[in-house]
């Protein structure tokens, strides 16, 4: 149904037939709430306005169900008198700024895998090589943290990392920095913390390959098998001389607060620093992307799962800080807004963890184009509830992507001036 300019009301759901670049508004359909709406809808210079009716709240005036033709589409070149486009190239600054950082973070995290990659690879055969190796990269790491005011925790592409065993190191490794500095740390305590992370799992190389890398629920002597990388990780890290405060967070990045981890079933204070910030991004990298897909659960579902079912686990500082930094919403999740469009969480500023950025489903819209929402400047948009991306209807599954394994890097804050 259209209606005249004029004929609109607050409370009419209307739908804009216009590129988002080609309107200020944040959507191209939604509810008319203000009286400030209805004056820049007015000042589109369109003939006529669609509207749908089973949407709105408000009258719905008798007009003709459809004209004639539909009006031409202004281009932004031509926009109508009256139409102002400053809101519109702020918004385009401000996404061509974040897709930059985007892309900056993933050639950095492809970069960082790479190095991670080899060094792990040398180190039985040259550990002191692969130590130094790993120690520039944490260095250089921590030093890009440190000196970023404001951190912008992005969601990778799944083309961005490579092979399983490094993506998880590296991905643990990140998320233990970020951590490390959300709690205050230096560059000291933070070296600590990257180099126990990258090789957290080095004990992993000694299993046979049908517990390593099986796909499929452990039987129970596998998984006793299993929990032996942790003291083979540690001694190995020993004789190669890694410090020991390393070694330690190796042997221990499995233990819980309560006592129920393993391999030696410690408890509370008996548990180091450096393993109890591993022990928190580990398993969280492990709920995201398990060996066996059947298990995946949602970036929001594994902060929730951790924090409401098995808090007695982890350091709850600690833990709390995840949630702060991360947000409730983690990049990868999937949520319907209040709004009613469904996005997908690709940016948190970790100053500002419950507005991040999101990719918004739009059918108008090229997937290319896809419209980014900064939550911090729409402070009348919230988002309302996790989805699960199993559960979206297949042009909307295709649309967003939802990454199959979820990875993280960071940047610099990316809002345009």
């Amino acid at each position: 149904m259209f209606v005249e300019p004029e004929q609109l009301a607050i409370g009419m759901f209307v739908i804009l037939d216009l590129s988002w670049l080609q309107h200020p508004f944040s959507f191209s359909s939604f509810l008319i709430q203000s009286d400030d709406q209805l004056a820049t809808l007015r000042g589109l210079g369109l003939d006529r306005i669609r509207i749908d009716p089973a949407r709105g709240k408000g009258p719905v005036l008798p007009v003709e169900a459809e004209p004639p033709q539909v009006p031409p589409v202004p281009t932004p070149e031509t926009a109508p008198e009256g139409m102002t486009r400053t809101d519109q190239e702020l918004r385009s600054e401000r996404d061509r700024v974040l897709r930059s950082s985007i892309a900056n973070a993933e050639k950095e995290a492809a970069a960082a895998a790479r190095s991670a990659r080899q060094a792990t690879r040398q180190f039985r055969s040259e550990p002191g090589k692969a130590i130094e190796q790993i120690g520039t990269l944490i260095a250089g790491i921590a030093e890009s943290l440190l000196g970023n005011s404001a951190t912008m925790v992005h969601l990778l592409g799944d083309k961005g990392i490579g092979d399983e065993v490094y993506y998880h190191s590296l991905n643990v490794a990140v998320l233990a920095l970020i951590l490390g500095k959300a709690m205050g740390l230096d560059a000291g305590a933070l070296q600590t913390i990257g180099v126990a992370a990258i090789f957290h799992d080095v004990g992993m190389a000694d299993l046979a390959p049908r517990v390593r890398l099986k796909n499929e629920a452990l039987t129970v002597a596998e998984e006793a098998l299993l929990r032996q990388h942790c003291e083979a990780g540690a001694k190995l890290a020993l004789r190669s001389g890694l410090p020991q405060e390393v070694a330690l967070a190796i042997l221990q990045h499995h233990e819980h607060l309560d006592g129920s981890g393993y391999p030696n079933r410690l408890a509370g204070e008996k548990i180091g620093p450096v393993a109890r910030v591993i022990a928190i991004v580990n398993h969280y990298d492990h709920l995201c992307n398990p060996a066996q897909a059947a298990a995946v659960v949602t970036p929001y579902e594994a902060l929730s799962t951790m924090f409401a079912r098995k808090r007695n686990w982890f350091d709850g500082a600690m833990l709390a800080k995840l949630v702060h930094v991360l947000g409730v919403y983690p990049p990868g999740s999937i949520v319907q807004l209040s709004s009613g469009e469904t996005a997908m969480v690709i940016s948190v500023n970790a100053a500002r963890p419950l507005r991040p950025m999101l990719l918004v489903y739009d059918p108008q819209i090229p997937k290319a184009e896809a419209l980014i929402l900064d939550l911090e400047e729409l402070p009348q948009i919230s988002i309302s509830k996790a989805l699960r991306a199993v559960n979206l209807p297949p042009p909307v599954h295709e649309y967003l992507s939802p990454r199959k394994r979820v990875a993280y890097f960071f940047g610099d804050e990316a809002r345009a001036d």
